[in-house]
């Protein structure tokens, strides 16, 4: 491929030229004007030399065209798992390559855009081609590109952020995957919060649509918590519906919203929406009673005070009723003890209650310890910190309390050092998991000097003590827990005697696991989301690698293994493949996982269209083309090479520019007016004009 044109390649500056131009033509001019002999010849001698001086040449280039450059965009979005439209975007694909092989002046790039069933997922919460489109050619210059061609079910969600950086780019078409005048029905989180307080209520609102349009009717929702079914409701169709949810825990509430299936479906993917909603605790009521003023009643005040969140009742006894000194009463400054107040009246609104070191003097009656143990049962948390008198007949557990406590006294109180120690059992339970490394459970903690020596009957023992006998029992008692420490010596821990222990974060643990804090369950299964890998754990008690299966959004099972991760945890991974609920169980016990954004654009229409690459089609020339309208497998348009300033799109064809660029290899160049020549014509002119003047004179 050659090319030639006539290149001017100026002897002196051009303003000096065209200066001298100027002066010739005046010159000329007032020699015609005067109707000088000669002047015309003179003229013709002025315009040899300064085309002379212009020195022209013909320069003809050696030319190597370039390839121009096309890219064929592949969606492998969820949306595009709808029915047939992957099978036929695949083979529109093939079919594609197949007819721009004959042309040898076009390169085709093929990009397949980001899909979720590579080996570590992907969160596909929108398509965005244009994103993948652009970047694919971002290496090439715009005088290259000869289009784009996106084979897509027309669901892109990055259009206005790309729009503005497609001049120059070329034609890009369309190749639509899905079927004219689909319907689908949606469910839609439109306003939902992300704390609520535990105990209340937080409001939501839902609405579900049937597309086209809003629809009208009714459908029914249901209502599942924490994977575990509520309540169904009715809701009418193309309305927002506010509902009103209650937070029964702290920490993390999933609540699962379904919508029935509605006259036309695409997919039951967004008929399913999950709100996570974190409770909070907005005041923890803690009652402890002191039996007696002691070393370790600082500790326990101490730990409760330093969190803000907590709301502390706590009381001494410092003069029993038998005490009789003969003080009058009203020279005392004790207050007297509301006895009625706090376990009869009130005794519902506390979260914890905490007995340190008490024994029957006769300050709290049967009646009232009786309401304890009822207060238990219903769900409340009790904690019973033993001093030495629960050895004696004055033992709490010859009490009515005695039915929820899960240690019975011997009547012996051991008087001797011991290092206290996580039992095999407390390995694996969250309350004391992961305190110590040692293999045999003892820490390098401070010794204790006092146990009460117990039997455990009931419940389970996280932690050991003197020759090995229970020293921290955990129970549930009913819909309540109950946890017994048979030691008052925790406070030696707390002054950091021999080094001190982790008492702080025993007690934290202890108190969260009574109060029914969700991450300190002792058999639970659990996800984690990490952008698109679900990581599920399951703690159990005992040793438990069953298998868990796993459902998608769009409710494809499979099964996953779970591996034994030490401290009574077992836990696996898998990546999830597209945005939405992802349901987890063992059997016994479901768990959630929700994947992506609350409301991803990927699920919110799922309808094949043309109207988001609308203005794509505008801007570049490209066109539209239903691969198969009314399903079957399609064909696709032909392809045409156009040039730039051509239509690109027509009925059943699309167009590919065809730029023409190239690269010069090599120039040759071969002066017009050589000296000589010049030379001769100036001298022939003015030799001209000067016998023309001397024939005159």
């Amino acid at each position: 491929m050659n090319g030639a044109a006539i290149a001017l390649d100026p002897l002196i500056p051009l303003g000096l030229l065209l200066g001298l131009a100027a002066i010739a033509l005046i010159l000329s001019a007032y020699a015609l004007w005067r109707r000088a002999r000669g002047a015309w010849l003179r003229l013709g001698g002025f315009t040899v030399i300064l085309l002379a001086l212009l020195n022209p040449a013909w320069v003809e280039e050696k030319r190597e065209p370039i390839k121009d450059v096309a890219v064929i965009v592949l969606d492998q979005s969820p949306s595009q798992k709808i029915g047939d439209r992957m099978a036929r975007g695949e083979k529109a694909l093939a079919d594609l390559q197949q007819r721009l092989e004959r042309y040898t002046d076009l390169d085709v790039r093929v990009v397949r855009s980001q899909s979720a069933d590579g080996p570590d997922g992907a969160t596909v919460d929108e398509t965005r081609l244009m994103e993948a489109m652009t970047r694919a050619v971002a290496d090439v210059p715009r005088r290259r590109i000869a289009g784009a061609v996106l084979i897509t079910d027309g669901q892109v969600h990055d259009v206005a952020t790309s729009l503005p950086g497609l001049a120059g780019f070329g034609p890009v078409h369309t190749l639509l995957t899905g079927q004219k005048d689909e319907g689908d029905r949606r469910l839609t989180i439109v306003q939902a919060p992300s704390f609520g307080i535990v105990g209340k209520d937080v409001s939501v609102t839902i609405r579900v649509d049937d597309l086209p349009g809003g629809g009208d009717g009714a459908a029914a929702v249901q209502l599942r918590r924490d994977g575990q079914p509520t309540e169904e409701l009715t809701v009418p169709v193309g309305q927002e519906v506010s509902l009103t949810l209650p937070l029964s825990h702290g920490g993390v509430n999933v609540f699962e919203l379904t919508v029935a299936a509605g006259p036309q479906e695409l997919t039951l993917a967004n008929n399913k929406a999950a709100i996570v909603v974190n409770g909070v605790r907005d005041r923890l009521r803690v009652l402890l009673v002191s039996g007696e003023p002691h070393a370790g009643e600082r500790t326990w005040r101490n730990l409760l005070k330093a969190d803000p969140s907590v709301d502390l009742v706590h009381f001494t006894i410092l003069r029993p009723p038998e005490k009789n000194d003969g003080t009058p009463i009203r020279e005392l400054s004790l207050i007297a003890f509301p006895i009625r107040e706090l376990f009869e009246m009130k005794l519902s609104e506390f979260d914890l209650i905490i007995f340190d070191r008490y024994k029957k003097r006769g300050v709290i009656n049967n009646m009232y310890l009786a309401n304890i143990a009822e207060y238990v049962e219903k769900g409340g948390a009790f904690l019973e910190a033993s001093g030495p008198t629960f050895a004696t007949p004055l033992s709490l557990y010859r009490s009515p309390l005695g039915t929820v406590l899960p240690g019975e006294p011997t009547g012996q109180v051991i008087e001797k050092p011991f290092t206290p120690s996580v039992t095999d059992l407390g390995r694996r339970h969250p309350v004391t998991a992961g305190l110590t490394d040692a293999a045999d459970g003892v820490g390098q903690w401070g010794r204790w000097f006092r146990q009460i020596d117990v039997t455990a009957d009931r419940g389970a023992t996280v932690m050991a003590g003197a020759d090995g006998r229970p020293l921290l029992i955990l129970n549930r008692v009913g819909q309540g827990r109950v946890a017994q420490l048979a030691s008052d010596q925790i406070w030696l821990w707390s002054r950091g005697y021999e080094g001190g222990g982790p008492q702080a974060e025993l007690l934290r643990r202890l108190a969260h696991w009574l109060m029914k804090e969700p991450e300190l369950e002792e058999n639970d299964l659990r996800t984690a989301v990490d952008g698109s890998r679900i990581t599920i754990s399951r703690r159990s008690l005992e040793p438990d690698t069953r298998p868990v299966r796993v459902t998608s959004p769009s409710d494809v099972e499979r099964e996953v293994a779970m591996r034994e991760a030490g401290d009574g945890l077992a836990s696996a991974s898998l990546a999830a493949t597209e945005p939405g609920i992802w349901r987890v169980t063992d059997g016994e016990r479901t768990a959630l996982a929700v994947v992506g954004t609350l409301n991803p654009p990927e699920l919110a229409d799922m309808r094949a269209t043309t109207e988001k690459l609308a203005p794509v089609a505008k801007a570049t020339g490209g066109g539209f083309f239903w691969l198969a309208p009314d399903g079957g497998a399609g064909e696709i348009p032909s392809v045409r090479r156009t040039r730039p300033d051509r239509d690109q799109a027509g009925s059943g064809w699309l167009g590919l520019r065809a730029n023409g660029d190239y690269t010069v290899t090599g120039v040759t160049q071969v002066p017009l007016l050589p000296g000589l020549l010049v030379l001769a014509g100036v001298l022939g002119l003015l030799l001209a004009a000067w016998r023309r003047e001397g024939r005159g004179g």
